[in-house]
């Protein structure tokens, strides 16, 4: 195993400078590591000729899994820039907002994702296009070609210096932009190749996309960090994960959301454990599933908890009872909290199942009491504060802990979903669905989905003589150019009014509680069925099996009663 330490990323770059194995391959490329260096030290150079002077040393990377993603994340790293993951599922006025914000003076893209960019005003922004056959890149980079790392830089780079820009939604609000240096980043890498000892003959299978902060920090960093090869695959494919991993000969792949749902729901067949494949990390497999992905593949899957913030992580030990995700990680003094008060909230009672017996006791806000790495957001002292208010660092999820500190996911605070590995916030979806005629009132909150996760609900309280049209609210929904691919509501709760607090605030705790159900509150609910188009009346026997995909996934116990 390689020695993992590095002060920065640039370092961890520099270092496959000679060496000839394959470093990054995939459908119809292989770079050496070397090549990999020389690729990043040629960009790193353009980009310090691109970058205007004065300005922020950032770039956007709108691109899907291709060879250029990590090229240019070696190169931001070599030059001292940062790079800002540009989400293409976002839409519209949205995503100029998330190029904009981040303050990108060159946007690194492809063809595919060109009519994305289309009428949004970007003046200001040097669009590159780095398709293979794109003579115009290529003239661009050639005089560039004999540059070595360490030949360009925008400034000094060390530790300290910015490297991601990775958008995570809060409560409210657009997403925001978090920070990570070169020195976390490279302490991280160098953690996860300690702690699954990382070799340097391991290819990790980067299949989740590189503008989201697991594939970059817990799949590229460590292989980095370890000097084993990437292979990349340019967007998740449950029906080609098998004949890749078997191609490259990978060893580790990580995952979110139900990435791992989709490889158990494929044809099962007589060669799934004829592979190298020995782990896999990530979130949100569950407990039911990660065994049986286990039991069918012979691969491990970590469970872990962390996010591009850094402000807190769990780690999962030999001994976690089923169902929870681990232990704090050393150096965390990890501690769940009453929101409002601070005090800590009372060890969970399980019953003989594991089904939480006293969640309005146990569960809280988890916070780190202890120092954080989180790095803050970019232009956002508002969320900052928020963050880290009385000198603890507030994560914004829900868990419970229990009387032998094994921490328990409960959910997300107030106004957060995570839908399919995509945080998304309440009030944006709110704002677009507040646009459709027939509405008086809108509320977007999260129900648990059956596998992992969250799903999208809304209570639409409708105008004085209208009645639902699922048609027209699908047509409305299609024609709103920034609603995310992910916004769209699974369940649709339709009212006369929405129901509000003493304070004539919406009463947000009673449309969770009510969930899907019937509700004391009434309305109906229409839901748009995995697999179908449209919505259509929620039935009575749709509950009933919805409710038993809960109990085979052991998330049951999530539902409100």
């Amino acid at each position: 195993m390689r020695n993992a330490e590095a002060g920065t990323l640039a370092e961890l770059v520099q270092r496959q400078w000679g060496d000839h194995r394959v470093g990054l391959s995939g459908q119809d490329f292989a770079l050496s590591h070397h090549q990999v260096a020389a690729g990043a030290a040629a960009r790193a150079a353009l980009l310090v000729d691109l970058l205007p002077r004065g300005a922020e040393p950032h770039l956007g990377v709108l691109l899907d899994n291709t060879p250029e993603f990590p090229l240019w994340l070696s190169a931001a790293a070599l030059a001292g820039a940062a790079v800002a993951g540009i989400n293409p599922t976002r839409r519209g006025s949205e995503l100029a907002r998330d190029i904009l914000h981040t303050d990108c003076r060159v946007l690194v893209t492809e063809r595919a994702h060109l009519p994305l960019l289309d009428g949004l005003g970007l003046p200001e922004v040097r669009v590159l296009v780095t398709d293979p056959d794109n003579a115009a890149y290529a003239e661009l980079l050639a005089p560039y070609a004999a540059a070595e790392p360490g030949d360009a830089t925008l400034g000094p780079v060390g530790p300290g210096s910015r490297l991601l820009l990775y958008f995570t939604s809060g409560s409210t609000g657009a997403p925001k932009a978090a920070i990570c240096t070169q020195g976390r980043l490279a302490a991280a890498g160098a953690s996860l190749v300690r702690y699954f000892g990382v070799r340097e003959d391991d290819v990790h299978y980067i299949c989740m996309p590189m503008f989201h902060g697991n594939a970059v920090i817990a799949d590229w960093a460590p292989a980095l960090a370890g000097g084993a090869g990437v292979a990349l695959r340019r967007r998740f494919s449950a029906s080609g994960f098998l004949d890749d991993v078997r191609t490259y000969r990978a060893t580790y792949f990580t995952y979110v959301g139900r990435a791992v749902q989709y490889l158990l729901a494929t044809p099962e067949r007589d060669d799934d454990r004829e592979h190298r494949l020995r782990l896999g990390f990530g979130t949100e497999a569950g407990a039911v599933d990660a065994a049986r992905f286990e039991a069918r593949f012979g691969v491990r899957l970590v469970e872990g908890y962390g996010s591009s913030e850094g402000g807190a992580a769990i780690q999962r030990t030999p001994d976690t009872p089923a169902g929870a995700i681990g232990r704090a990680s050393p150096g965390d003094d990890l501690a769940v909290v009453d929101p409002d008060t601070g005090k800590e909230r009372a060890a969970a009672v399980l019953d003989a199942g594991g089904r939480l017996l006293n969640g309005a006791d146990a569960i809280g806000e988890l916070v780190n009491r202890g120092p954080s790495p989180f790095e803050g957001y970019w232009h956002h002292p508002e969320a900052d504060a928020a963050r880290t208010r009385g000198g603890w660092y507030w994560t914004g999820d829900l868990f419970f802990r229990d009387v032998d500190g094994f921490l328990y996911f409960a959910g997300r605070t107030d106004d957060r979903l995570r839908v399919d590995s995509e945080n998304l916030a309440a009030a944006m979806i709110e704002n677009i669905l507040a646009r459709w005629p027939e509405a008086a009132g809108v509320a977007v909150y999260a129900v648990p989905d059956p596998v992992a996760g969250d799903q999208v609900m809304a209570a639409v309280a409708l105008r004085d003589g209208v009645s639902f049209d699922p048609v027209g609210f699908g047509d409305f929904l299609a024609s709103q150019p920034d609603l995310g691919t992910k916004m769209a509501p699974r369940f649709v709760r339709v009212l006369r009014q929405l129901p509000v607090t003493a304070t004539n605030k919406i009463h947000r705790v009673a449309l969770r509680r009510e969930g899907f159900g019937g509700g004391e509150g009434g309305g109906e609910v229409w839901w748009a069925e995995p697999g179908r188009s449209g919505y259509r009346r929620l039935t009575e026997a749709d509950r009933t099996t919805l409710l038993a995909q809960y109990g085979h996934h052991g998330r049951a116990g999530l539902l409100m009663p």
